[in-house]
C-alpha cells in the first residue's frame, strides 16, 4: 500500500459503497473497510473492492488471545487484504501471533498484508485512558510504550494520531508505519475524535499514512476533496 490518503468507507452496505467508489472514475485508491461494513458484509465486500482494484486495509482491530488472533489472521490474509490492525495492548505474544498467521496464510510469491497496532484511538483523551483504563501513564507515555511493543513484536507499524507521530519515530525507526486518522481539513467537526490534525499538520508531525472518512464521504464531491486532501498531504 503506497502512502496516497486512505479513504474511510464509513459506509453500512455494498450498494452504497460501490456508489461510492463509482465517483472516482478509474482512480485506484487506498481504502479502509471498518468494522460496521466488514460485520455486515463479510468477506465478500473485500472481493468487491479488490476486484475494482483498490488497496484495503481491513480495520477491524484484533484483541483476543494469541491462538485465535493467529487463525483468524490466517483467514484474513487469503482474503487479499492489503492492511490489517490489532490492540496493541492484546501484549507481545499476541502480535507474534498475528504476524505468524498473516505469514502461514499469504499465498506463495505474495506479499503479506502488513499488520498494525493500534496504540490509543483518536477519540480517547488522556483524562479518558487514565480514569477508565487505570493507565497512570501520560497519553505520550502510553503510546510510545505501545509504539515500541509493536515494534518489537514484528508489526509494521502503528495506528496512532499524528500528535505522536515523531514520538513513536523516535522511539522505533523510519521505516515503521505511523498511520494516523482523525484527520479534518480544518478544526471545526472533530466528531467523536480528540486528537485530530489537518493533512498538512499530519505531514509535518512525522505521519507517514493518513485516513480520511467523513470528510470526504460526506461532502457533495468526493472525488474533489480528496484531491484537496491529496494535495496538501503532498504539500
Amino acid at each position: 500500500m503506497d502512502n496516497e490518503p486512505i479513504i474511510a468507507l464509513d459506509f453500512s452496505n455494498s450498494k452504497d459503497t460501490e456508489a461510492f467508489l463509482n465517483r472516482f472514475d478509474s482512480d485506484t485508491l487506498n481504502v479502509k473497510i471498518g468494522m460496521e461494513l466488514f460485520y455486515q458484509q463479510g468477506p465478500e465486500i473485500v472481493y468487491l473492492v479488490k476486484n475494482r482494484g483498490h488497496s484495503v486495509f481491513l480495520d477491524i482491530k484484533l484483541h483476543d488471545i494469541p491462538t485465535t488472533v493467529k487463525k483468524a489472521m490466517s483467514g484474513i490474509a487469503r482474503l487479499g487484504v492489503d492492511m490489517i490492525n490489532v490492540h496493541a495492548a492484546g501484549g507481545s505474544r499476541m502480535i507474534a501471533a498475528a504476524v505468524e498467521g498473516l505469514e502461514s496464510g499469504t499465498a506463495h510469491g505474495r506479499k503479506r498484508p502488513l499488520l498494525l497496532a493500534v496504540t490509543q484511538l483518536t477519540s480517547t483523551s488522556e483524562q479518558i485512558m487514565q480514569v477508565e483504563q487505570g493507565i497512570s501513564f501520560t497519553m505520550e507515555e502510553s503510546v510510545r510504550h505501545y509504539a515500541k511493543l509493536a515494534f518489537d513484536s514484528g508489526a509494521d507499524g502503528v495506528v496512532c494520531s499524528a500528535h505522536e507521530a515523531d514520538l513513536i519515530r523516535s522511539a522505533t525507526d523510519d521505516r515503521f508505519l505511523r498511520v494516523t486518522p482523525g484527520i479534518r481539513l480544518d478544526h471545526s467537526s472533530k466528531d467523536d475524535q480528540v486528537r485530530v490534525a489537518t493533512p498538512s499538520e499530519a505531514r509535518e508531525m512525522g505521519s507517514t499514512h493518513i485516513v480520511v472518512g467523513r470528510p470526504i464521504t460526506q461532502a457533495a464531491d468526493p472525488a474533489e476533496i480528496y484531491s484537496t486532501i491529496q494535495r496538501e498531504w503532498k504539500g
